[in-house]
C-alpha cells in the first residue's frame, strides 16, 4: 500500500471504531479479516496509527470541538497529522490527493479548520484532565488515589504498553525462552517481579512462532501473572478460577501446579470458556476443567461448597487499570457502569467464598484503580464474613517472592511498577 492508502485505511478504521458499539481491538480484527489483501507490514502500520490516535482522542477531540469540526475519522486523522505528527499543510494536501486509494482532496472548510487548530497539541487553554486523557468523571477519583503522582500516573497510562510473555515452565525455562527468542531476532528482558515473565518491546507475530505453537509462552501482562502467583496453588490441590474469561490466569495457575490436582475454570460466558480450551491443550495442561455458570449463584456453587483449597475471583470491573491497552475504554462506555458493577462484584465474591474450605485461600482481584471496586469491596466482605481474615500480601506470598511492597493489598500501577493497574487481596477461611 502507498502511504496515502494507509492513511485512508486508518480513517476508515477510526470511523468504524467511532460508530460500532464494540471494543476497538475486536473492530480492528474484523476490519483486517475482511481485507485479507492488506499485507502484514501495512496492517502493523495501520493498527499502530489507529492506536496512537486513540491515545490522543480526548486532546484531538478538544481541538475539533474548538474549531467547530465534526468528530469523525477523517477530521481526527487530519488533526493527528497536524498536531501530533507535525505535518505541514503542504504535506497533508499532497497526501490527501484524491488519487486512487488516497484520501479525497481537502475541502476548503478543512483547510480553514487546519489553519485554526495551529500546531500545538496541548495549548495552555486545554483543561488539565484533557491534557492527561482523563475523562472528567474520573479526575477526582484518580486524584484521590494517586495524590501528588496523579499527573505522572496518567501520563504513564497514555503510553503504549509493552508486550509481556509468561513462560510455561512445563515446556521451557525462562533463560531458554530468552535464547530461543533471540534466535528469532527478538530481544526479551526478564520482568522485575514475576519469575515467569519476559518483556519485549517489539511486536512479533507470535502465533506463527514455534515457541508459541508448542505452548512455551503465552501473552500475559506481568501484573496479571502476579495475581495468579498470589493464588499460591500447589500441586495436587483443588482450585477454582471463578471468573476465568479467556483462561489466562487459569493457565498460569495450572502450570504452577505442575499439571497435578485440578483447576476448575468457571464463567458465565460459555463461548469464551470454549475458546480457552485451545490454549489449555497447546500448553499441554490436562488438569483443567471448564464449567459454564448460569450466574454467580449457580447451583453448582452450592453443591461444591467448602471443597476447594484456592478460589480466585477476578471480578468484572471498570477496567480503568488497563487503559494503556484499551485506550478507547476511556470514552467508549460499553459495559455496565459502577452502579451495576459494585453490587455485582459483592455478589460474586460472596457466592465464590462458599467454595473455599476451612484453611483455604480466597483471592479477590480486579484490573481497576478505583477503591470502590477494590479495598472497599474487601472491607465490606470481611465485615460481613467473620470466618475470613485478610492475609497481608507479602506474608502470604512468602519471603522468596519478589513482590512490590504495596501494603496489605497488592496495588499495581503503570508509573510505579511498569505494569497495568491491578488490585489483589488475599483472604483465608478460618479453620
Amino acid at each position: 500500500m502507498t502511504p496515502a492508502a494507509r492513511i485512508q485505511a486508518t480513517i476508515e478504521l477510526i470511523d468504524e471504531m467511532l460508530t460500532q458499539p464494540r471494543p476497538a481491538d475486536g473492530i480492528m480484527s474484523a476490519y483486517f479479516r475482511a481485507r485479507k489483501y492488506i499485507g502484514s507490514k501495512d496492517r502493523s502500520f495501520i493498527a499502530s496509527s489507529a492506536y496512537r490516535l486513540l491515545r490522543r482522542f480526548l486532546r484531538l477531540s478538544w481541538h475539533l470541538d474548538r474549531a467547530g469540526a465534526a468528530r469523525n475519522g477523517r477530521n481526527l486523522v487530519l488533526a493527528e497529522l497536524a498536531l501530533a505528527e507535525g505535518w505541514p499543510l503542504e504535506k497533508i494536501t499532497e497526501t490527501f490527493s484524491g488519487l486512487q486509494y488516497a484520501p479525497p482532496r481537502l475541502a476548503q472548510d478543512e483547510q480553514k479548520f487546519l489553519a485554526r487548530i495551529g500546531n500545538e497539541i496541548e495549548p495552555a487553554a486545554m483543561p488539565r484532565h484533557t491534557r492527561l486523557e482523563c475523562p472528567p468523571e474520573y479526575e477526582d477519583k484518580f486524584r484521590a488515589v494517586f495524590g501528588d503522582d496523579f499527573e505522572k500516573e496518567m501520563r504513564a497510562m497514555m503510553t503504549e504498553a509493552p508486550l509481556d510473555l509468561r513462560v510455561n515452565p512445563r515446556v521451557i525455562t525462562r533463560d531458554a525462552a530468552v535464547k530461543e527468542l533471540k534466535q528469532e531476532n527478538i530481544d526479551a528482558a526478564l520482568t522485575s517481579y514475576s519469575p515467569f515473565g519476559l518483556r519485549i518491546h517489539s511486536r512479533p507475530h507470535l502465533p506463527t512462532m514455534d515457541i508459541f505453537k508448542r505452548g512455551g509462552v503465552e501473552i500475559q501482562d506481568e501484573g496479571s501473572q502476579l495475581i495468579a502467583l498470589l493464588v499460591g496453588a500447589r500441586a495436587g490441590e483443588q482450585v477454582v478460577d471463578f471468573c476465568a474469561g479467556a483462561g489466562g490466569k487459569t493457565l498460569a495457575i495450572a502450570a504452577m501446579m505442575n499439571n497435578k490436582g485440578r483447576v476448575v475454570a468457571c464463567d458465565v460466558l460459555d463461548k469464551r470458556l470454549s475458546r480457552s480450551r485451545v490454549r489449555f491443550t497447546r500448553a499441554g495442561l490436562d488438569n483443567i476443567q471448564t464449567r459454564p455458570l448460569t450466574s454467580e449463584n449457580d447451583k453448582w456453587v452450592k453443591r461444591s461448597a467448602g471443597q476447594y483449597d484456592r478460589v480466585l475471583v477476578d471480578a468484572p470491573c471498570s477496567g480503568t487499570g488497563v487503559w494503556r491497552r484499551n485506550p478507547d475504554a476511556r470514552w467508549k462506555h460499553l459495559g455496565p457502569g459502577l452502579d451495576e458493577l459494585l453490587p455485582l462484584q459483592a455478589s460474586i465474591l460472596k457466592s465464590a467464598a462458599r467454595l473455599v474450605k476451612p484453611g483455604g485461600r480466597l483471592v479477590y482481584a480486579t484490573c481497576s484503580l478505583l477503591p470502590d471496586e477494590n479495598q472497599l469491596q474487601v472491607e465490606k466482605f470481611l465485615a460481613e464474613h467473620s470466618d475470613f481474615k485478610l492475609l497481608p500480601v507479602q506474608q502470604a506470598a512468602g519471603a522468596d517472592t519478589n513482590l512490590p511492597d504495596t501494603g496489605d493489598y497488592m496495588t499495581l500501577s503503570s508509573a510505579r511498577h511498569q505494569t497495568d493497574g491491578f488490585f489483589a487481596a488475599i483472604m483465608e477461611r478460618q479453620r
